[in-house]
This record gives C-alpha cells, structure tokens and sequence, in this order.
C-alpha cells in the first residue's frame, strides 16, 4: 500500500503543478493585456483631451496681439445754444497690427480733423449719454476706417441727421469685416 500511495501522491504532484503553472500563465497574461488595454485607452482619451482643449482656445486667440493708438487728446466746442459748452476727448484706437498704425499715423491730420469735426456737430445732452457716445464712436471708426480705403457701415438712423446722402456718396472699396481698424475706444470723456 505505501508503494501505491507515493505512486499516486507522485502523479497527483506532477499534474497539479502543470494545472497550477497554466492558471498562473493565464492570469499573468490577461493582467498583461489588461494593462495594455487601459493604457491604450487612457493614451487616447488624454490625447482627444487634449486635442479637444487645445483647439477651441487656438480659434479664439488672435493671431496678432492688438495694437494700441492713442490720439491727442481733442477739445471741441459743443453744439449747443450759445456755444459756451465744449468736450475734452481722449481717444485710443485699436488696431490688427502695427503695419496699420503706421499707415494711421500717416492719414492723422485728415483723420483729427474729421474726429473734431463729428464731435463739433453733437450737443452736451447726446455726448452725456451712453447711446451718444457709442455713436461718436460709431462715426469716428468711419472716420479713421475712410483713408485706410475700408467701409464701415453707417449706424442705423441719427436724430437731427440724414446720413444718407453722405453713405451713398461714399464709394464701397473694401469689406467692413477685413477693416484692421477694430474699435475706439475713449480714455478721457469730459463735457463741460
């Protein structure tokens, strides 16, 4: 009996290590592609992140930083009934590039004077609202956008003014959208 028992004992060994070393191989290997598989897919979600985040910020960056203009500060005497009102502007134009200040720079005489002009032709009451100054603003980005050779469309309807004569007078050379002339922007704002 004891010859029995060790052959048996000595069978049973052989094939429970073989059937041991298999389980172990098997999850080895599915720990292994497991692992590859989540590390795949954690690698392109990261990379569709990062694509995803990087692209809208790109689309709203500007290409070119802004550049800055400022104006000599302009004094105009005011519309108003017995002319004894006036306004100290100061203006800052924003522009695409400095190509465009340049060019700004060279039209500055013909440009004051149609700025100086504008405001001459507006009362205290309209320059003391929010509504008149964002229309001189309206007006003098037509005023710089003029020489540059671009068109900015009119605001629709001024009181005490016909503005249309003057638009259809104007021919249309260039699209508003492609203006390089972007905003006014008024750094000093006193009516006296």
């Amino acid at each position: 009996m004891s010859s029995n028992a060790t052959a048996d004992d000595s069978a049973k060994k052989p094939g429970k290590s073989k059937k041991l070393i298999v389980i172990i191989a098997v999850v080895v290997l599915l720990l292994a592609v497991a692992g590859g598989g989540a590390a795949w897919f954690l690698s392109k979600r990261h990379a569709v992140d990062e694509e995803g985040d990087a692209a809208p910020a790109k689309s709203h960056e500007p290409a070119v930083a802004p550049t800055f203009l400022p104006i000599d500060t302009l004094v105009v005497n005011l519309a108003d009934n017995g002319g004894e009102r006036f306004a100290q502007i100061g203006i800052t134009l924003e522009l695409a590039d400095t190509k465009t200040s340049d060019l700004v720079k060279q039209h500055m005489p013909s440009i004051r004077n149609g700025i100086i002009m504008l405001a001459s032709q507006r009362t205290s009451e309209e320059l003391l609202t929010r509504e008149g100054k964002e229309k001189l603003a309206a007006d003098i980005l037509r005023e710089v956008s003029k020489p540059l050779g671009f068109d900015v469309p009119a605001p629709r309807k001024r009181p005490n003014r016909n503005d249309d004569e003057e638009e259809d007078a104007q021919p249309r050379s260039r699209k508003a959208a492609a203006n390089p002339v972007r905003r006014v922007l008024f750094s000093g704002f006193i009516v006296q």
